[in-house]
């Protein structure tokens, strides 16, 4: 709308022109909304009025003036100027009655607007009033028009619609083409509010479910058209829940299927009976052993690493272990929630990346240990006592010398040179007496003085205690748990047996270790005193899992007959041997 002699100039930019549903001009025309039609809406039906009451004016006035037509020095006959922004009369329409000078003529208004009231018609005065009173946003002044020709007529509004009938309408009576428009807008959305409506079920709040249950529901109501509307983030978040419970399900019926673990937990390490045991007296790791010795560590992580699916051999602790846990079984199926167990710890200086191989080797025979220490080339020592370990065995006889040094019960681990049958069902130890289960005190009275002065030593105190040695806490623990089975009726077929395997005589020496024995409170399920016999011969009848002695010598005559030994470098033996 930027020149007056195009007023419907907007109204065809305007995306709105003739749409049925404009919101804003219908509640106009109700009056529910104060600031009435949209802009563009109003401007056009102001215009079609005034330019219909400027030609009406042209046709008074030429039919008036048509005698003494008055123009310019351009030809052009002079007209009052309308303007858009001012309704108030500037000037009046001169009377051809009314006297004029030669030398004068119809003067511009200075404000560029005349009056629309002076010869309007009442239904019109009564349509500009109620236009007036709208509120407008403000617009620009419009330039002014020059005269036009008197021969000529006033351009005609171009039709905003196709139909030629509402253009008819509109130059006829432009106050009822305008609120014709009005009321087809009104109708228009009065027919579509009459149109049915969906009803879709609304869920109480108490009543509400999940998106996945909900979902069922809704697709048997939903048309394809509304489906097809739902946006894509739904559907990606719909098919990553199903996958989830496609997943979930899946796995359940897996662990449905698959039968309840037996594997027992293990006691708590302030109950248990800690065995710490290296990797070398489990199993058999004399080849990777000769690589470290030969070709040093780096190869030696090497072959380990090549070889970490390679189940390792068993070793000379293998048995003892596997007895311990058949001990553990017994425990708990009389006491289910026994804590007071043996717990197995491997204690190794390995190298981390060697674990793997462990891991497998444990797996692969069913042994029941959780706890590992892998210190990295680094003395395990210093955690055994951080393990709360009762014993420790070992292949390493300087590491096992360290732990003995330390307070902790260790003892050095020998393979037995032949194969023996071992019993399964039952845990057999067998100990040596002096500098083992009792202190060496009487060792040094038969270095120093011989074996007469031992013997008088051993029947004047016979009545006296022997101090305790290195095994004596572990021969405790074994006691503690036989009393559980003997508590149940099981002394028969308890799963711990023990033997005293001594090179005592009986006769002149014997009776002091059994006393000593009952003032411990400690039982001994077996004596046998050899008065200096090899002890290799019987320890075959007796076939235990390990042989705890503090002589090397005995050690290695137990070994020829197949005896899996414990070597405890305790006492005066020691000192003499270095």
């Amino acid at each position: 709308m930027r020149r007056a002699v195009n007023p419907n100039h907007l109204l065809r930019c305007c995306p709105m022109r003739g749409h049925s549903s404009c919101r804003r001009c219908l509640c106009a025309a109700e009056g529910t909304v104060p600031l009435g039609p949209c802009r563009t809406i109003r401007i056009y039906i102001h215009m079609c009025l005034l330019w219909e009451q400027g030609r009406q004016i042209t046709m008074i006035r030429g039919s008036q003036e048509l005698s003494l037509p008055k123009t310019d020095s351009r030809g052009y006959v002079v007209r009052n100027q309308w303007s858009r922004t001012s309704r108030s009369p500037s000037t009046r329409v001169p009377s051809v009655d009314e006297p004029r000078s030669k030398n004068t003529s119809l003067k511009l208004p200075s404000s560029s607007t005349t009056s629309r009231t002076s010869s309007t018609s009442p239904s019109q005065q009564e349509s500009l009033k109620q236009l007036s009173e709208e509120p407008s946003p403000p617009t620009p002044p419009l330039p002014s028009t020059p005269p036009m020709p008197l021969d000529s007529h006033p351009p005609t509004p171009p039709e905003p619609f196709s139909s030629s009938r509402r253009s008819t309408k509109m130059h006829e009576n432009p106050e009822a083409w305008a609120h014709g428009i009005v009321r087809e807008i009104r109708d228009s959305r009065d027919s579509r509010d009459s149109m049915p409506q969906r009803d879709y079920p609304r869920t109480p709040p108490t009543e509400w479910k999940a998106y996945t249950q909900r979902r069922s529901t809704y697709s048997s109501q939903l048309d394809q058209d509304c489906l097809s509307e739902l946006p894509r983030q739904h559907h990606q978040r719909e098919e990553e829940e199903d996958e989830d419970e496609a997943y979930w399900a899946s796995v359940k019926t897996l662990y449905e299927k698959i039968p309840s673990c037996s594997r027992p937990r293990p006691p708590k390490p302030k109950n248990a009976i800690t065995i710490a045991v290296s990797s070398r007296a489990l199993f058999n790791m004399v080849d990777g052993r000769k690589i470290y010795e030969e070709e040093g560590l780096e190869k030696y992580m090497e072959y380990q690493l090549n070889n970490e699916n390679v189940i390792l051999t068993p070793g000379p602790a293998f048995r003892f272990v596997k007895a311990l846990q058949h001990v553990n079984a017994r425990l708990r199926e009389l006491y289910p929630s026994e804590q007071d167990l043996f717990d197995i710890v491997l204690m190794t200086n390995n190298h981390a990346q060697v674990g793997v191989r462990l891991i497998n080797s444990v797996n692969h025979y069913g042994l029941l240990i959780d706890r590992f220490c892998l210190t990295g080339g680094k003395s395990p020592i210093g955690y055994l006592k951080a393990y709360l370990t009762n014993l420790y065995l070992s292949a390493d006889s300087e590491k096992v010398q360290e732990a003995i040094q330390e307070g902790i019960a260790s003892a050095t681990m020998f393979d037995g040179a032949k194969d023996m049958a071992y019993c399964d069902t039952q845990l057999r130890v067998a100990f040596d007496g002096d500098a083992v289960l009792f202190s060496d005190e009487s060792e040094h009275i038969a270095k120093e003085h011989g074996l007469d002065k031992f013997f008088q030593h051993e029947t004047l105190f016979e009545n006296k205690p022997l101090a305790q040695g290195p095994l004596k806490g572990f021969l405790e623990d074994l006691g503690r748990l036989q009393k559980k089975f003997y508590a149940k009726d099981e002394r028969l077929l308890c799963p711990i047996r023990t033997y005293l395997v001594t090179a005592r005589s009986a006769a002149s020496s014997g009776a002091r270790v059994l006393k000593t024995l009952r003032r411990w409170g400690l039982e001994i399920d077996e004596a046998l005193f050899l008065a200096g016999a090899p002890k290799g011969p019987i320890l075959v009848k007796i076939r235990p899992h390990i042989f705890f002695d503090d002589h090397m010598f005995h050690i290695e005559g137990a070994q020829k007959f197949g005896t899996i030994t414990a070597h405890v470098p305790y006492g005066i033996n020691q000192k003499m041997n270095n």
